[in-house]
């Protein structure tokens, strides 16, 4: 049985898609491992009835999850997806109505919150992969983004609509998308807030694999256990090189990318996956 973090629909990010009912739902991050999978954990959006819109309860969910998958050796991956064949739909403009009745720093909590997941999502040293089927919009999308890689079903939309209902994006949406595309692109995206194909998100780059819809979710856990059949010290460290990339000078990441390779070398794992080269075999590294 999967974990559950039961809460009251309240999500609080806007976008095109999510609709303006009011009534309460139940929202819930599912972390759940997977039969099929020994080495994945699988988070799920799922907010029936609201197309998985979010709650800032969900965020602390998701950072108990990743914390758990930190601790625990025998996690290699993470699939973040949503339930029902929908990833997202990001938020309740009620909510946020009502929360103009509050003082600021009420929603500035919520936002913080998210940002805190979002984090933890760039520097859990495993990867962790988005499935996203149906849409990702407005956070749903800025979750999307936060992951290491990125699968859709071939007919799933991207929005971000912030720009149209008088917001600005959140959950690092406008970061990502600009380091993503080039400056004109992103622009466009958030500017006009209309919904962006998964096709042309992967014609960008932004979307690693497409799939046939209603197999996301397999595809990326296949992809997930693929990589956890790998060194889990390389890949932590090579995702700390790619974040640190985004903003250290040539001489500063050369040395990092020492440091790291040295460091790897004098690793169990680096005396495992040269062996097995030489010896024309599959490593199998210790958990």
């Amino acid at each position: 049985m999967p974990d559950r973090a039961t809460h009251r629909r309240d999500a609080s990010f806007p976008d095109a898609i999510e609709s303006k009912e009011t009534h309460c739902m139940s929202a819930e991050l599912l972390a759940s491992r997977p039969p099929e999978s020994e080495s994945t954990l699988v988070l799920t959006l799922s907010n029936p009835g609201a197309r998985n819109a979010l709650h800032p309860d969900m965020y602390a969910a998701g950072l108990e999850a990743l914390n758990t998958a930190e601790r625990d050796p025998s996690i290699r991956a993470v699939v973040l997806t949503g339930a029902d064949r929908f990833f997202c739909a990001g938020g309740n403009l009620n909510r946020l109505l009502d929360n103009r009745a509050k003082a600021p720093s009420v929603q500035a909590a919520s936002i913080d919150l998210l940002g805190e997941w979002i984090t933890a999502i760039n520097t859990v040293t495993k990867p962790v992969i988005a499935a996203v089927e149906g849409a990702a919009a407005g956070a749903g999308f800025s979750l999307a983004l936060a992951c290491d890689l990125l699968v859709a079903a071939d007919d799933a939309k991207f929005v971000m609509s912030y720009a149209r209902v008088a917001l600005t994006p959140d959950g690092g949406g406008s970061w990502f998308l600009a380091r993503a595309l080039p400056r004109a692109l992103a622009a466009e995206i958030l500017f006009e807030g209309k919904p962006a194909a998964a096709t042309r998100l992967h014609q960008l780059g932004v979307v690693n694999r497409l799939t046939k819809p209603g197999t996301t979710r397999d595809e990326a856990i296949a992809w997930a256990d693929q990589l956890g059949t790998m060194s889990p010290n390389a890949l932590a460290r090579i995702k700390s090189l790619i974040a640190d990339a985004q903003t250290q000078p040539l001489a500063a990441h050369l040395a990092a990318e020492r440091d790291h390779f040295v460091a790897s070398l004098h690793h169990a794992d680096a005396l495992e996956g040269i062996t097995a080269f030489l010896d024309k075999r599959a490593p199998i590294y210790k958990r």
